[in-house]
């Protein structure tokens, strides 16, 4: 848990019961957890309080917002080395052609809903110690 201590995670999903489930799991673990209920909101989070990882869902009430935050912070030079999980209910890891590349943004990992709690955070833990592998290469 101590390489938990004083990493913030930004979780963007417009679900405030799933919202509240990732922070209870990440908190529990020592990471300081920020949410954002839409895409600009999270981009004004992130661009505010650079947190050390950004996990957004793919699917938001207003169709791909996750797209869009990731679009965002590839072209943003202050968001661009932020580690980014993506989460989806309704898209599988197996559905690559919907999950942002090149132009539309860079993913380093997918988690599909509901997260496992072990799950996340191995891969939380990954993405912020940089030992987890890119989903594919840019």
């Amino acid at each position: 848990m101590a390489e938990a201590a004083g990493k913030t995670i930004l979780v963007i999903d417009d679900d405030p019961d799933f919202c509240g489930y990732v922070e209870i799991i990440l908190s529990a673990n020592g990471y300081q957890v920020r949410a954002a209920e839409n895409a600009e909101v999270g981009l004004a989070l992130a661009r505010s309080e650079a947190p050390d990882l950004v996990m957004v869902d793919l699917m938001m009430s207003y169709g791909l917002a996750g797209r869009t935050v990731t679009r965002e912070m590839a072209h943003d030079p202050q968001l661009c080395r932020i580690p980014v999980l993506m989460v989806s209910a309704i898209v599988s890891d197996g559905d690559d052609e919907i999950i942002p590349t090149g132009e539309d943004g860079h993913v380093d990992a997918f988690m599909t809903k509901p997260l496992e709690p072990s799950e996340l955070l191995a891969c939380v833990a990954g993405l912020m110690g940089g030992t987890a592998r890119p989903r594919r290469e840019q």
